[in-house]
């Protein structure tokens, strides 16, 4: 009886696939430039067009920072629902069905790489804010604290990204299924106080994801205790987290047996 050849570990294949899709963003020059130029160019104009208006103590940028990284996150998480798309309809998860390696690493390798990328993404747009006079009073831990909070929320936002880009039948479709997660900082305390919004919107912008997690990296970079919303922001990201890997485990067999 002939033996089996060995099959590569899953933590093997997983690295070799975040290495694979980092080097993808890396060569995609114009969808990283558009990843952090977009939230920049927002950050510029709440600033400086809106900020005046909102406030007149020159405080906004700093009220707007935690909002606008969140939205950075955001456009940046997007792109992996184009690359999973791409990679299902291309033949790439095809391909690495016939070899001894999990084809669900892929997704592992798309979301990591996420992750590093808008991590890097979000790091240029502080060091631009903080050019224009943000001047955050976190120490040491809250920094960590913070860092930590907005990474879990790039991770959580990513894992959706990435199932919605199984179940869409290209790589446009993926990026319009997405497209309603974009806009959840403007509907919450990110860029204005809940409490000047219209009632009915007051409810959804306090019970929804990005409120809790801009209200506890705000309170942080502020050198505050962030309270309970640090804890509400932990559980609604891992919640994501948790609903996208359940349903990315359903999906994935029942698409690639297609």
């Amino acid at each position: 009886m002939t033996t089996p050849a060995p099959g590569v570990s899953a933590l093997t294949a997983s690295r070799i696939l975040i290495g694979r899709s980092v080097r993808h963003s890396v060569r995609d020059i114009d969808a990283m430039i558009m990843a952090v130029m977009l939230p920049v160019m927002l950050m510029l104009l709440f600033v400086f067009v809106f900020g005046g208006a909102i406030s007149d103590t020159g405080s906004y940028l700093d009220y707007v920072v935690p909002g606008i990284v969140l939205t950075c996150a955001g456009f940046g998480a997007a792109s992996t629902g184009v690359s999973v798309s791409q990679d299902m309809t291309s033949g790439a998860i095809d391909r690495l069905r016939t070899m001894p390696v999990s084809a669900a690493t892929v997704l592992v390798g798309h979301t990591v790489a996420s992750v590093l990328r808008n991590l890097v993404a979000t790091g240029v747009v502080v060091l631009v804010a903080v050019a224009l006079g943000f001047r955050p009073h976190a120490n040491i831990v809250d920094a960590v604290g913070a860092l930590g909070l907005i990474a879990l929320y790039i991770l959580a936002i990513t894992s959706v990204f990435a199932m919605l880009g199984l179940v869409a039948g290209s790589a446009e479709a993926a990026s319009g299924y997405g497209f309603v997660i974009l806009f959840l900082p403007y509907a919450s305390s990110a860029f204005v106080p809940i409490d000047s919004m219209p009632g009915w919107l007051q409810a959804f912008a306090a019970h929804q994801p990005a409120t809790p997690v801009i209200e506890a990296t705000r309170a942080l970079l502020a050198g505050q205790a962030p309270g309970g919303d640090a804890v509400i922001a932990v559980a609604w990201c891992v919640g994501i987290i948790a609903v996208a890997a359940a349903l990315t485990a359903w999906v994935f067999p029942r698409r690639t047996a297609r």
